[in-house]
């Protein structure tokens, strides 16, 4: 089977390394250890396709050092303990790469421990997902956490010009890219998918020509009448995810359940797909139905207590209940609104009436002297200031247009009356 386009112009060197200027640039944080010898053991995080794999295997070649590769996909502590074995004799010069250690259970992640903090193995792992959540603490505390970010236009067009010359070597063939828009949105910002999408057009064309010409419109053709090929080594993960998301969002329990039963066939992590409904349960139904949070957080724990594979029936329960809730993304808008209103208007001063006073000094320049206690009035309200003078008034948070969060706009109409608009 030929060695895909990918692997092929996987570079070797920093200085042919496409994206993460932030960390390899010049003079850039993780350039400098690189080149000085001396790296710490290190956890690369981002999405997939930026180069989490390429770093490694520049690191390994730049430093000339003993280089394992696990997945955590197919390892288990049984493997891990064998490279560590193997790596003592290398007195602290070997590199253990793993891909996809979220994957990776706590045994599996406390077996190399030991191993790490006493420098038999650097350790360098790959990650799609937070390592604060996927990530033991002991381990984590003794990584260095580098944070890869998703790839530009710019960094895509390089390695198009670069892909579509080795397949011209390759074949003796022409590419002229006229449109490049629908091979960027097929690879998701993605190197590996935009290599294999490259790839996939080329082998098509390529049966009936020699000069081809890349256009949006035939680009969507060949990947299309190809999913399944393009698919099979599992590249359309992100895109399955987004799909499942947005059919629970869109309020659709049908689309919902088969989007979960083709991650569930997939084998995905079932942790994966739970949290990400306890994150849509507060982003995209919030307080229209506060139980929808509780439930998708019992859903996130309840799988971790039964297993699998009963497991599939509680994450398809909170997907109905889920997708069938009414929706509302106020809570949403609200965190994102102040964020942007702080980053606007700086740290305001908190008002005197709200501040705390400790001190006698402070209670004699008036800390707190003005404070209303709200619970010795009547319904346990009064009306006073609570945000600093310069943005006095400002509305951030906007009710939903559901029963529930109705009744909250006309709670807080009574209340507040024209101060916010309600």
């Amino acid at each position: 089977m030929p060695t895909p386009l990918a692997e092929q112009l996987r570079p070797d060197h920093l200085d042919d390394y496409i994206g993460q200027e932030h960390l390899v640039g010049k003079g850039a944080i993780l350039r400098a250890s690189i080149e000085s010898g001396n790296i710490p053991s290190m956890i690369l995080w981002g999405p997939p396709g930026v180069g989490k794999t390429t770093l490694a295997h520049i690191i390994s070649q730049t430093l000339k050092r003993e280089f394992y590769t696990l997945s955590a996909v197919s390892s288990g502590v049984k493997d891990v303990r064998q490279v560590i074995n193997t790596a003592k004799m290398f007195q602290g010069s070997a590199i253990l790469f793993i891909d996809e250690i979220h994957r990776f259970s706590k045994s599996q992640q406390d077996s190399l421990l030991s191993a790490v903090e006493k420098g038999i193995i650097t350790l360098i792992g790959a990650t799609t997902e937070n390592p604060s959540f996927e990530v033991i603490s002991p381990l984590l505390s003794r990584c260095q956490v580098y944070i890869l970010k998703p790839l530009e236009k710019e960094h895509l067009d390089v390695l198009l010009q670069k892909g579509s010359k080795n397949l011209e070597e390759k074949f003796n063939i022409s590419i002229k890219i006229k449109e490049s828009e629908a091979l960027f949105r097929v690879s998701g910002g993605d190197a590996r998918k935009l290599y294999n999408a490259l790839e996939l057009f080329v082998y098509q064309e390529k049966v009936s020509k020699k000069k081809m010409i890349v256009t949006n419109e035939r680009v969507l053709e060949v990947i299309q009448e190809n999913m399944v090929i393009y698919d099979k080594q599992g590249e359309m993960h992100y895109d399955v995810i987004s799909a499942f998301i947005k059919s629970m969002r869109g309020s659709d329990p049908n689309a919902a359940v088969y989007w979960l039963a083709r991650m569930v066939e997939a084998g995905e992590d079932p942790r994966f797909i739970a949290r990400r409904m306890v994150i849509l349960a507060s982003e995209d139904i919030g307080n229209a139905n506060p139980n929808a949070l509780l439930l998708a957080n019992a859903c996130f724990d309840a799988i971790s207590k039964v297993g699998w594979p009963e497991g599939r029936i509680i994450l398809s329960q909170t997907v109905i209940y889920l997708a069938t809730s009414p929706k509302s993304n106020s809570a949403y808008t609200a965190i994102k609104d102040a964020q942007s209103l702080v980053r606007k208007t700086g740290n305001l001063p908190v008002p005197l009436h709200l501040r705390n006073a400790p001190t006698g000094l402070m209670k004699d320049i008036g800390y707190g002297k003005e404070y209303k206690y709200a619970h010795q009035y009547d319904n346990n309200f009064i009306d006073q200031e609570f945000l600093p003078e310069e943005i006095s008034g400002q509305k951030i948070f906007e009710p939903g247009t559901n029963p529930r969060e109705e009744e909250i706009r006309k709670w807080l109409n009574k209340r507040w009356k024209n101060r916010y608009r309600y």
